[in-house]
């Protein structure tokens, strides 16, 4: 049946929400339902406002003819919501210390890849976390931290946050690892830059191959990302990353999430927290 919803006059039609949805789908594996046009067309609404275009099919020809992508990825970064905050989920932070870091304690270096970063603060408070684990005694450890959107890695390649996404965060870490601003920069932190540097950001797409990733990973975070896909698509990413961690490497999705619907080859250890067969090198 075709029907059609209506935003500050402006008209989105059934057709034009699936083809919304397919797009979206083919590019990066947005899964979005049916019964979603009235978000779709409230958040699509916000760009073509700034664009001046005056209609979805308007919108929709400008976004596939955009040979950079930019005009797409714009529309995928409105379509998901990157709400994230230091040190969320603390489960898994409790994991860390008592568990994967103490494991990999003898070794020189290594790296964790946070896989959807959103604007950096799941990297940094890993970053964060390490370093007070370990000291100035324990081994290098770096992040790789990827998100499909641009615009988000932008802003956590930066580093800078306002002071009340600190309201969680111990007055003794914020002293060691951020600088807070004076004058114009008044009322924000930003991240030091012997973190920012133990840090690589890259913009990746979770549903194309990782081809250039030849490294694997003793821990691999997805959290609160697998919610916009649907069954076939979280279980293909769940596999891929299963094949990007070392043997007795760990995976984190959200606490909001599960495994319980796919197929995979992880063990269960705690919500949110699965394993790879094996043991975990220690040096």
């Amino acid at each position: 049946m075709s029907t059609v919803t209506t935003i500050s006059n402006l008209t989105l039609s059934q057709k034009d929400f699936n083809r919304f949805r397919k797009l979206a789908y083919d590019y990066c594996g947005l899964a979005i339902e049916e019964g979603k046009e009235g978000l779709v067309a409230s958040r699509l609404t916000k760009i073509m406002r700034s664009l001046n275009i005056g209609s979805f099919s308007e919108y929709y020809e400008y976004v596939i003819n955009d040979k950079s992508s930019d005009a797409l990825v714009t529309m995928i970064d409105h379509l998901t919501t990157n709400y994230t905050n230091f040190f969320r989920e603390p489960k898994h932070f409790e994991f860390l210390s008592s568990t994967i870091f103490p494991a990999l304690a003898n070794r020189s270096e290594y790296t964790i890849w946070s896989a959807a970063c959103a604007t950096g603060e799941e990297p940094y408070s890993l970053a964060f976390a390490a370093r007070e684990h370990y000291a100035n005694s324990g081994p290098t450890v770096k992040l790789l931290a990827t998100d499909i959107s641009t615009k988000v890695l932008a802003r956590a390649q930066d580093g800078t946050y306002n002071e009340k996404c600190f309201q969680q965060v111990p007055m003794e870490i914020l002293r060691k690892y951020l600088q807070r601003g004076v004058g114009p920069a008044a009322g924000n932190y930003r991240v030091k830059q012997f973190i920012r540097e133990a840090i690589s950001f890259r913009r990746l797409n979770l549903i194309r191959q990782f081809e250039s990733f030849v490294e694997s990973y003793p821990l691999i975070l997805c959290r609160n990302a697998m919610i916009y896909f649907d069954i076939p698509t979280q279980q293909e990413l769940v596999n891929r990353f299963y094949d990007h961690l070392e043997p007795g490497g760990y995976f984190f999705v959200g606490h909001a999430e599960s495994l319980n619907n796919l197929k995979h080859r992880f063990e269960y250890v705690q919500p949110a927290v699965y394993k790879k067969p094996g043991l975990l090198r220690s040096r």
